[in-house]
């Protein structure tokens, strides 16, 4: 029997953190002995590709949002008694928006709720210092700008703080969706050899799809598979109470004035993170706070207290289902990001699967086919693989400067190539083409610089070159043989018995 990940998580948390026996979950559940023992053993909870998870729609109130954040903020010039109530936010919207505007009216008076406390409530608060457990930790974002290969890039540091020592570690990406969230607790979690036992977050969309009545939360489906693999305890917030992880909202900040600060620039996003880690251990040497220890003394007992990590890597990428317009591209991100594919996949299905990093595109047989950059940014921009599309521009040949493949070709090639009628043109891109598929797109334009480099116009020349290049037969270097062979004499040959063949042919010639 298969279980909805709802289900798996009630069980693993009825066991693990109420402490349920096997006969008691029975009871609690309905579920069967077998069923229940099934899950309890799970500990691989990677996404199966074969059943890509959906696109997960926002609230149906966000489009609305923007408008009903400037009449509350409005409302502060106000006296308090023409303030907006609730019931009519939602009379102007229906007026405003007509039917465009389809919300409940409870899903919106618990939204003005929460937004005018977030805005009205100045007076001051009393908060009761927190007991925090060794092992137990809080994961947030904060904004951080840096260059990568000197492109500039509005990212996000994530943060996972222990109180019980503060000591904190951060992770940089170029966004905050659910892949990064998860790539860098896993970064962390091997880093330090173990994971926390409790973690707090926020109620960001990517975990939380739903938030309750007595801090129920509906999370995200694979949100539930990061959590159960790594059988950590995931506590959060109540709306807009970022006191109840106080430690992380400071170490937000401590870590973007003491390391991101100027914006860093470095060539490579995965090691900078991993020599990140490293920096940050060195940060334990000195005195907590309000403790008489070092951070790095109290954080023995957060070690002690880690969970092992489990034994079967978890992959932090999602697969969805995408259809490639005319031109065989998909896109993401509202439509924002678009991801070139092949053009024999044009208006057709595929897949991509989603990483913190990449955007990788694979056909209905779950086959690779090319794999991009993942691009961020609420700009609109798209990322092409030029070489994929070589076939089609040795068709129509004349079309090779007009794309990015003519930019690819070093400045002689592009020489050359421009020189070419027509015919020879295409006959040259379709060879290209072919060599591409068969190594690459570097060994095909060195065999076409070395047939340049001979003078050689043709193709056959181009590929006679690629094939000694690439070959994998054995060059000789004429001194194999062993040291302690034995000399032997220089052979020659006496061909001066041939002489008599032509003696004997002339005179059969001179009789006839």
């Amino acid at each position: 029997m298969t279980l909805a990940m709802t289900d798996i998580n009630d069980i693993k948390e009825l066991y693990f953190k109420k402490g349920l026996n096997v006969a008691e979950i029975m009871r609690e559940t309905g579920h069967d002995r077998k069923t229940i023992n099934k899950y309890l053993d799970m500990t691989d909870f990677n996404l199966v590709l074969e059943t890509p998870e959906r696109s997960k729609r926002g609230s149906k109130l966000d489009p609305f949002k923007k408008t009903i954040d400037e009449w509350l903020e409005a409302d502060k010039k106000v006296w308090r008694k023409q303030r907006h109530t609730a019931k009519r936010v939602h009379t102007r919207l229906t007026e405003l928006y007509g039917s465009k505007y389809d919300c409940s009216y409870r899903l919106l008076a618990e939204y003005v709720r929460i937004k005018k406390k977030e805005i009205f409530s100045d007076e001051p608060k009393f908060f009761l210092p927190l007991k925090h457990l060794p092992g137990e930790a809080q994961v947030d974002f904060g904004r951080t700008d840096f260059r990568e290969n000197g492109t500039f890039y509005e990212g996000h540091h994530l943060n996972l703080s222990f109180p019980q020592s503060n000591t904190g570690y951060s992770q940089l990406f170029k966004g905050e969706n659910l892949q990064c969230l998860e790539q860098g607790m896993i970064n962390i979690f091997n880093h330090l050899g173990g994971v926390p036992s409790r973690i707090v977050f926020d109620n960001a969309s990517s975990m939380v799809s739903d938030i309750g009545k007595n801090k129920y939360r509906k999370l995200t489906e694979h949100f539930m598979m990061f959590k159960n693999h790594f059988r950590f305890e995931a506590v959060f917030c109540n709306p807009a109470s970022g006191h109840e992880k106080g430690n992380i909202e400071g170490k937000v900040g401590y870590h973007r004035r003491n390391y991101f600060v100027p914006p860093p620039e470095f060539d490579n996003l995965d090691e900078f993170n991993k020599s990140l880690l490293t920096e940050l251990d060195d940060d334990q040497y000195r005195e907590h706070y309000r403790k008489n220890a070092t951070q790095h003394e109290l954080f023995q007992a957060d070690l002690k207290a880690l969970l092992p990590l489990p034994e079967i890597e978890f992959e932090p990428a999602i697969v969805v289902s995408k259809k490639t317009d005319a031109n065989a591209f998909i896109t993401i991100h509202k439509g924002k990001h678009r991801y070139s594919t092949k053009p024999s996949l044009a208006k057709s299905n595929v897949f991509v699967k989603l990483t913190a990093e990449k955007v990788i595109i694979l056909d209905q047989d779950l086959k690779e086919i090319v794999i991009h950059d993942r691009l961020y940014g609420d700009l609109k921009q798209e990322s092409i693989n030029w070489l994929l599309y070589l076939s089609q521009v040795a068709k129509r040949p004349t079309a090779l400067k007009y794309t990015g493949i003519f930019d690819l070709f070093p400045e002689e090639a592009k020489e050359y190539l421009d020189g070419l009628d027509y015919e020879n043109l295409r006959a040259t891109l379709k060879t290209l083409n072919t060599l591409i598929e068969e190594t690459n797109f570097e060994a095909a334009v060195d065999a076409l610089l070395d047939a340049i480099s001979h003078g050689a116009s043709d193709t056959d020349s181009i590929q006679v070159l690629f094939k000694r290049k690439n070959s994998k037969i054995m060059e000789l270097d004429g001194h194999l043989a062993a040291k302690n062979a034995p000399e032997l004499p220089e052979l020659k040959p006496d061909i001066s018995f041939y002489d008599t063949f032509y003696t004997v042919a002339d005179g059969v010639e001179a009789n006839d």
